[in-house]
């Protein structure tokens, strides 16, 4: 069989692609969107509201109920999942499940999946990366490790609120009983991965890179780290593998009431900016990757192992081996869409007003686009700040408002990406927000590089089928990227050479007035 499929459980849906290596062809791709097709969650984002906006969570059993969903519309669809001779995956990234039993046997296919699964939960709501509530437990875990620069060289990034480590020991201390209970804690990748084989498997090195637990440079879980974190944290955690590692096969509740065949390969499942390096076919250094999703992540692969020394951005595992950096940014799209509400734009009008609307550098009008609390830079809570002339401030200027979110969020990123140590010529983008052409336009004029769109626009499902390929012998990852990651040529945009001296003044600009912003932050603090 040449078939293999991906599968990405982010923040808001569920998606699929299936690849065949026989053809280099994507033969099927779909998605489950969980506030469109699961409202009984409550999560029309993909998270369940709380009246404290630094906790986000989400239910377990919503990504498993969208799982029986998407196979069985892609069964729906015609695709023959018989077909499938390995499936790999990703979950967005720091998420984490909590389970009173490891996962064992899920039945005969039946009745539906979660109710299988809903008596293994000893925490009924899995905390997300958009979780910033755990700043004591960072602090606490930094001074019981030997402070933030042992944690930096351990793990690749200091003690951050969204990472799991944090999260786990902030649930040992308020629900000390339920963490006692808890047998398995596993990351989304690793609890899709579990349920698929009908036994828990796993946490995988890439994904593993984002809990603060992990010794980069041994792949273990460092005794110090856990220490630090929790009691018994050890014995709640199964030895990390490497990223092609098959962790099973296919639980017989999928082949009853999916047709999947007996002994379909189940290989370990990673993070989504892992995985998404790998579908882009960015898995050796030189190519910058950047996801335009609900957060805006910029990732490269990366030789030897660098450190942020501002503490914002990270070094994990690279599925292909050796290493990347990454930093994130919660406002991506979710900051975006902020825009385009208060101003009553759909996205063509958005992307309408910066290309012919308006023009590069804004006429000096300024947005510090942080309409949420951040983590690239430190931010606690929202500070967006209009900067600009009076109209503009008082925020009556629509196509100045579009230009100026996506100029201060393409500011914000090259300034927090320097720490890669690299001048990136070309630029390949995926997520939502890569085919929106004034999106782009300021991108390749800000970096002053080619900015290329992936012709599948989940890279992360993509890159979940191809590790699956890779996994099980089809082909080099090389080879598969070279039929699998091209870029969508038609859709490149080069930058304008005449916009460079005007976008370095507005880099310094933008520079001062985060200094300003952090700087009043830090007083406030």
């Amino acid at each position: 069989m040449s078939r293999y499929l991906g599968l990405d459980s982010s923040t808001q849906s569920l998606s699929a692609i299936v690849i065949d290596t026989a053809t280099s062809q994507v033969v099927a791709s779909h998605d489950i969107n969980f506030g469109d097709r699961l409202p009984g969650y409550g999560s029309p984002k993909g998270f369940l509201p709380n009246p404290d906006p630094t906790i986000r969570h989400a239910d377990p059993l919503m990504w498993i109920d969208a799982l029986d969903l998407l196979l069985s519309e892609l069964a729906g669809k015609g695709v023959d999942l018989s077909s499938i001779a390995a499936i790999g995956g990703a979950g967005q990234q720091h998420g984490s499940v909590y389970l009173a039993a490891p996962i064992a046997g899920l039945g005969d296919g039946a009745s539906p999946l979660r109710d299988r699964i809903r008596p293994l939960l000893s925490r009924k709501t899995a905390p997300i990366w958009m979780d910033t509530s755990t700043t004591a437990e960072c602090a606490e875990i930094a001074r019981a490790a030997g402070g933030d620069d042992v944690v930096v060289r351990v793990s690749g990034s200091r003690a951050i609120e969204r990472f799991t480590g944090p999260q786990i020991r902030k649930f040992w201390k308020e629900s000390s009983k339920d963490y006692e209970r808890t047998s398995r804690i596993q990351l989304v990748s690793s609890f899709i991965a579990s349920v698929l084989a009908g036994e828990s498997v796993p946490i995988e090195f890439g994904d593993g890179s984002g809990m603060n637990l992990l010794e980069l440079g041994a792949g273990n879980w460092n005794q110090g780290l856990l220490d630090a974190t929790a009691p018994g944290l050890r014995e709640k955690l199964q030895a990390p593998v490497k990223s092609g590692t098959v962790v099973g096969t296919i639980a017989d509740y999928f082949v009853r009431r999916y047709g999947f065949a007996k002994g379909t390969k189940i290989v370990a499942f990673t993070g989504d900016n892992p995985s998404s390096l790998v579908g882009m076919g960015a898995t050796s250094p030189g190519t910058a990757v950047l996801s335009l999703g609900t957060s805006d992540t910029v990732f490269a692969a990366m030789a030897a192992p660098r450190t942020d020394p501002k503490g914002y951005g990270h070094a994990f595992a690279n599925p292909a081996g050796g290493f990347m950096a990454l930093s994130c940014f919660i406002n991506g799209s979710l900051a975006r869409e902020e825009v385009a509400k208060a101003f009553g734009l759909d996205w063509p009008a958005f992307a309408n007003a910066i290309l012919k609307e308006t023009k590069p550098g804004n006429g000096g009008n300024l947005l510090l686009p942080f309409f949420s609390p951040e983590i690239t830079p430190r931010l606690s809570r929202a500070c967006a700040t209009y900067l600009g002339d009076e109209a503009f401030t008082h925020k009556t200027m629509p196509a100045a408002a579009a230009r100026a979110v996506v100029e201060g969020q393409a500011l914000n990123l090259k300034a927090h990406s320097r720490w890669i140590g690299e001048t990136f010529q070309t630029i390949r983008v995926t997520g939502g927000a890569s085919k929106n052409p004034g999106i782009l336009r300021v991108l390749a004029d800000v970096f002053q590089a080619t900015i290329l769109p992936l012709k599948t626009a989940n890279a992360s499902a993509l890159g979940g089928a191809v590790r699956a390929a890779q996994a099980v012998g089809a082909a080099s990852f090389a080879d598969l990227a070279g039929h699998f990651s091209k870029p969508e040529t038609a859709l490149a945009v080069a930058p304008d050479p005449a916009t460079k001296d005007c976008y370095a003044q507005l880099q310094e600009k933008f520079d001062r007035a985060l200094a300003d912003l952090l700087a009043r932050e830090l007083v406030k603090g």
